[in-house]
């Protein structure tokens, strides 16, 4: 089991900058591929980007390509989004998440291949 918790998330004006934290219980958590989801209001939840359990392989949504950046420190358990350039239209509940190892899935864009969720962070940002 592993238990996810978000952190970073605020208020922001648009062009600004946050970096978002997600930090994972459990000592296996270097196997895991993670990924960042968000989800607006009256939105369907979205995928943003996700890294593999290495670090070495990340994957973005067209949307944020070039804006925001996936990383993680497995020695800190932590995974971390950094978003630049933030536009309104980021304006999200940011969530992160994590698969279960160990099925033949490295990376996913799909939030269905996902076992573990954290409670989400708040992004706003303001024009």
């Amino acid at each position: 089991q592993v238990q996810l918790v978000e952190s970073g998330g605020g208020l922001v004006q648009a062009g600004g900058s946050l970096r978002l934290s997600c930090t994972a219980s459990g000592r296996t958590f270097s196997t895991y591929p993670m990924g960042w989801f968000r989800q607006a209001p009256g939105k369907e939840r979205e995928f943003v980007a996700a890294i593999k359990w290495s670090g070495g392989s990340t994957y973005y949504a067209t949307s944020v390509k070039g804006r925001f950046t996936i990383s993680r420190d497995n020695a800190k358990n932590t995974v971390y989004l950094r978003m630049n350039s933030l536009k309104p239209e980021d304006t999200a509940l940011y969530y992160c998440a994590a698969v279960k190892p160990g099925y033949g899935i490295t990376w996913s864009s799909k939030s269905g291949d996902y076992d573990y969720w954290g409670q989400g962070t708040q992004v706003t940002v303001s024009s």
